[in-house]
């Protein structure tokens, strides 16, 4: 890799965009933030342009117009042909001679890994698990919730929790405390009030998000519903970690398991205590940590990783982002 090689970083998720031009050893030259990356919501050509706001800015900022290489690591790239049809898009732009697409689960398991090997499951809105050797294999679930096999992550708690909660509001359920915790946080006095707010949109859809803090410290109080939902995202985590080890034989081996997102970053302690035992019984050789590290470090290392640059480019990198 010459030394005047440039990569480009992107990290756009659903709510924002992070993007880093990087040298080959490892200095950040500009970076740059913008809105969420969503073209299912607003169509490919709108998601593009919205997305060169945040790379223009930043490609300005370095004294460039392009690089050698663009690392993008997108949501919504669920599949093969979703990051190829992405990968043509941003060729388009011209902001690079070459261009690499990945899920952006793939980011947060590079930041947190000295090497492309390990798995990483992500926890946010939604779940996901990927996994990685440096040999090029890789281990991936479709992620797009109950119509492929999926359940957890923010929404999925939240959505359970409610369900429990109004079935025992009106009698269909056992009691849980739930029924009292979910509207209270609004400041409303029963979950059909919470229902109703929520359907009229007085209570925004999106702030549901919010519910999910409001279980965790439910199950912390000793609610069993609330206790079995948390139980139930801890299996679902450790599920998805070990069938992507399988697949990529590293069960045997001592391999890192990357928690990462907001679910699982906040460390809540059933959930993290869970997770833990049933990984020493499930894969024993996993050695679990939480990531919090920001993940267009991660985007950043895997354009590194295209051009096998040393440890000390690397270590220069992550000490930018406080790694």
């Amino acid at each position: 890799m010459g030394l005047t090689a440039r990569v480009l970083a992107i990290d756009a998720g659903n709510s924002k965009t992070d993007v880093a031009i990087v040298t080959a050893g490892g200095d950040v030259l500009a970076t740059a933030r913008g809105g969420g990356f969503r073209p299912p919501a607003v169509g490919l050509d709108t998601a593009m342009r919205e997305l060169a706001a945040p790379v223009t800015e930043a490609l300005t900022a370095a004294g460039l117009t392009s690089v050698t290489h663009l690392s993008a690591c997108l949501a919504n790239a669920d599949f093969p042909v979703e990051e190829e049809r992405l990968a043509a898009a941003l060729r388009d732009r011209g902001w690079a001679d070459t261009v690499t697409v990945r899920n952006d689960t793939f980011a947060i398991l590079r930041a947190g890994v000295t090497e492309p090997r390990g798995v990483a499951v992500v926890c946010g809105a939604g779940i996901n698990c990927v996994g990685m050797r440096p040999d090029g294999r890789t281990a991936r679930f479709p992620a797009l919730g109950r119509v492929s096999g999926d359940w957890g992550g923010g929404w999925g708690l939240s959505e359970e929790a409610m369900w429990h909660a109004c079935r025992a509001e009106d009698g269909r359920g056992a009691p849980t405390a739930l029924a009292r915790t979910l509207p209270a946080h609004f400041g409303l006095s029963s979950m059909y009030a919470l229902v109703e707010a929520l359907h009229l949109e007085h209570v925004p859809p999106s702030r549901r998000h919010e519910l999910t803090p409001v279980l965790f410290a439910t199950a912390a109080d000793g609610d069993p519903t609330a206790r079995a939902i948390v139980a139930r995202q801890a299996e679902e985590v450790v599920a998805m970690a070990v069938v992507a080890l399988t697949r990529l034989d590293l069960l045997s081996e001592e391999t890192p398991v990357l928690l990462g997102g907001g679910v699982l970053a906040a460390r809540q302690p059933q959930l993290d205590d869970l997770i833990r035992h049933l990984l020493t019984e499930r894969a024993p050789k996993a050695v679990p940590r939480v990531v919090t590290a920001r993940p267009v470090l991660g985007a950043a290392l895997l354009g590194l990783d295209r051009f096998a640059v040393g440890e000390e480019a690397q270590e220069r990198l992550r000490r930018h982002y406080g790694v």
